[in-house]
């Protein structure tokens, strides 16, 4: 008897969890819905019914005209975005190994002072970032807002990926370093395959803050020559604001990109850790 009752309060408990989870994500997903259905609209169709929850009439056309005008912000975000990533996978997985693995003096201020780089408002360091690429001549160029972004990338994936190497078997290290394995070997062979999850997780981080990033795009962008997609959007509200299919669709090609490579990168988590389980 009691444990039918104990698993019905279970069942209980889990459903209730999952209704709660279900009206979070309702509410947050609520706003991505309205710029949906308004960016099938047309024009007119948004002042007259804007509270509609489907559109009347559905059409492309703003899409049509997003593609048109700002196809190359997409490729330029895109650019950027990708960039970064591979900075600071290169960065991070190497710096993340030492610090996981080597003792040294100045490990504990390694690690305070990434965590304390993390605290850093953005706008200090888009200033900063401003008088230093003003005179490397990095202003309005891909490479500075790659540069920019890996800032803040870095330091975070180097503290994810970094975590995660602290919890592997030190058995698996000793015996590649007794069978001839280098560093590097040990590193490439063990480290990395195992540690997928967490270079996986650092890397769509990565990727997700570059490929959302307004304020070091607005600070270091002085001309129209490398305009991401935030900073093409806010350019957008500035001289169409009446537009508002158009506006939604650019809002809604931004969220996209984003949202397949979560779900892309979350089946590679899944397996990742799954497999380091097996082989720990």
């Amino acid at each position: 008897m009691s444990y039918r009752h104990n698993s019905r309060r279970r069942t209980l408990i889990s459903g209730l969890n999952l209704a709660v989870a279900l009206v979070i994500v309702g509410l947050m997903l609520v706003p991505l819905y309205w710029a949906v259905v308004t960016s099938l609209k047309t024009l007119h169709q948004t002042f007259a019914t804007p509270t509609a929850l489907f559109p009347p009439t559905p059409t492309f056309a703003a899409y049509s005209q997003v593609v048109h005008t700002q196809g190359g912000s997409l490729l330029t975000s895109f650019i950027i975005a990708v960039g970064a990533t591979l900075v600071s996978v290169l960065i991070s997985v190497p710096a993340a190994y030492a610090l996981a693995n080597f003792r040294f003096r100045v490990t504990w201020l390694v690690t305070l002072s990434l965590l304390v780089a993390q605290t850093i408002p953005g706008i200090v360091l888009g200033t900063s970032f401003f008088k230093i690429f003003a005179g490397l001549h990095l202003l309005n160029s891909y490479l500075g807002l790659i540069i920019a972004d890996s800032t803040y990338c870095v330091p975070f994936s180097i503290l994810v990926v970094r975590a995660f190497m602290i919890g592997l078997p030190r058995e698996l290290l000793e015996a590649a370093r007794v069978d001839g394995a280098t560093l590097l070997g040990s590193l490439l062979r063990i480290v990395i395959p195992l540690s997928r999850p967490a270079i996986l997780t650092a890397a769509l981080f990565s990727f997700l803050f570059a490929w959302g990033d307004f304020l070091f795009a607005l600070t270091l962008s002085t001309s129209n020559t490398v305009e991401p997609m935030t900073l093409s959007i806010y350019s957008y509200m500035g001289q169409y604001t009446s537009q508002w299919p158009e506006l939604m669709a650019a809002a809604v090609f931004a969220a996209v990109p984003s949202a397949i490579l979560l779900i892309l990168v979350q089946q590679g988590i899944k397996g990742g850790m799954a497999t380091a389980g097996l082989k720990g």
